[in-house]
């Protein structure tokens, strides 16, 4: 049974980050705090999106946030992406992967539809940072982490702190 007082940051090589994230059927009062437990997380790490994954949690939902700020947080429920635009490098991180960045290619603009808290379905638009939130965030939902975009350079740069998270996984205590 989820207990989503119980969800907190997941990192990787936590298994749940590298699953395909399974659809929701019914929403209820267990995803909706669900999905406060997520915004709450997402906040404290200091974030612009965080995936049901990212919260240990196998469940295709998301929050995200233009600006990191609770008020202009939403939910995005079995979320469904169209990628547009061109591509951009731009640095990235993961909460997921904690002091890894590089620059990931995504397109510029996100049209997101998914269902809202009330079970009603919408569909948005977004560009900039919002855009690429929608897609990482979306990456999640699929099993995928930034590493995984990785440029063969980027991977052998990336090498020693992912050795260091998977020792950090492996010995919580040290």
């Amino acid at each position: 049974m989820l207990d989503p007082e119980k969800c907190c940051m997941t990192r990787f090589p936590a298994p749940v980050l590298a699953e395909r994230a399974q659809p929701i059927e019914t929403i209820d009062e267990t995803i909706r705090r669900l999905a406060a437990r997520m915004i709450d997380l997402m906040i404290e790490f200091k974030g612009v999106g965080l995936a049901g994954p990212q919260a240990g949690v196998n469940l295709r939902i998301f929050v995200a946030s233009p600006d990191g700020t609770r008020e202009n947080t939403k939910v995005y429920i079995n979320p469904e992406i169209e990628p547009s635009g061109p591509l951009e490098a731009v640095e990235e991180g993961c909460l997921s992967l904690p002091g890894l960045y590089a620059k990931i290619r995504r397109n510029t603009q996100c049209t997101v539809t998914a269902t809202d808290l009330d079970g009603n379905r919408f569909t948005e638009s977004a560009e900039g940072l919002l855009a690429r939130a929608f897609q990482h965030e979306f990456d999640h939902l699929e099993g995928k982490l930034i590493k995984d975009r990785f440029s063969r350079i980027q991977q052998i740069a990336a090498r020693h702190r992912l050795r260091e998270l998977m020792e950090e996984y492996e010995n919580p205590s040290s």
